[in-house]
């Protein structure tokens, strides 16, 4: 996300920056803790910045979020997913990334569209989890799916195949941290004899670190993901993903899209509505801005509190087999 944001912000200093002044970058790390995101707000807000950017943790995201409505600071949130980023509707606030409602639904259609309806999530103690697990399940029984959700805070990763085992799943869902214990749990379901045909899938994305596939090897491909890309991306995209390439020395994730195109929309409000935190926070709907992966508007989605892109493209896609850093797309939505 920070080699897109870097690299959006230099090439709009190299444009001429905001009206002539250059736009300033002030990086805090908040290391997936919602007490120090919100101590980031704090001294961000302290510190005089126009506008809030950034945030991959939707856990974090959310207390971000909550101080920046708290102090009138408009914070354009760049991958977090949770749909309830506040808890209250709020006009300061506005999100690049689908709802996780939005994204996780298309992946349960893609399961039932492999057949899968005894589902098993593995699941951590979290407020992000217990919604992904809540959405499917929600979504799948009226579809005739079932969903067995294992404790990962009883369970452990060797103990998750005679779970599945019992419970006749087909498929195995991992709602939990990477790399400890989704690794653990993937090698253990992998080298089960029994398991040989069941499905591991990690909705929240863990398989497109590259660290994944370092850490997995073999055992690592054919775990579909949501990704947050189109199929084809547009002109701007390709040459976005060429620079984001030669920064990263790696092929970017579309976490790094994310992070470019919030500079991008942020740009745009400076140039139009000036660095008047209020301001900017009134030009969320008003915005419509060449990104990597479309157009972006905000508007006001039923039971998303914020000011919502509706919707960046989706993909449910895999590690090929054949070429583990290859990705092959599975579904669209």
């Amino acid at each position: 996300m920070l080699a897109g944001l870097e690299l959006a912000v230099r090439e709009v200093n190299d444009a001429g920056g905001i009206v002539g002044r250059p736009l300033e970058l002030v990086v805090r790390d908040t290391a997936a803790d919602p007490e120090r995101a919100a101590a980031a707000v704090d001294e961000l807000a302290r510190l005089g910045v126009a506008a809030l950017a950034g945030e991959y943790h939707s856990v974090v995201a959310r207390a971000a979020a909550a101080r920046a409505d708290a102090l009138g600071l408009p914070f354009l949130c760049s991958s977090a997913v949770l749909d309830a980023l506040t808890e209250q509707p709020t006009e300061w606030v506005a999100r690049l990334p689908p709802a996780q409602s939005h994204g996780w639904r298309i992946y349960a259609d893609f399961l039932l569209s492999a057949g899968h309806t005894r589902i098993a999530v593995a699941a951590q103690s979290s407020v992000y989890w217990a919604s992904g697990a809540r959405i499917l399940r929600d979504y799948l029984a009226p579809r005739g799916g079932t969903v067995i959700e294992l404790d990962m805070g009883a369970l452990a990763p060797t103990a998750v195949c005679d779970e599945l085992v019992d419970n006749r799943a087909t498929a195995l869902l991992l709602l939990v941290g990477h790399p400890e214990p989704a690794v653990s749990i993937v090698k253990s379901v992998r080298h089960d004899e029994r398991l040989a045909e069941i499905l591991i899938g990690a909705p929240a994305g863990q398989p497109e670190f590259a660290e994944w596939a370092t850490l997995l090897g073999d055992d690592g491909a054919a775990i579909p993901f949501l990704r947050y890309l189109p199929e084809r991306l547009s002109p701007l995209g390709a040459r976005v993903g060429t620079a984001l390439c030669e920064r990263l020395t790696e092929a970017p994730s579309f976490v790094a899209f994310e992070g470019y195109d919030t500079v991008a929309v942020l740009a745009e409000v400076l140039r139009s509505h000036g660095a008047d935190r209020a301001r900017i926070a009134e030009a969320w709907p008003r915005v419509a801005v060449e990104g990597t992966r479309g157009e972006i508007q905000f508007s006001r989605t039923p039971g998303i509190s914020v000011w919502q892109w509706a919707w960046t493209p989706i993909q449910v896609v895999d590690r090929d087999p054949a070429e583990p850093d290859r990705f092959r797309i599975l579904h669209a939505g």
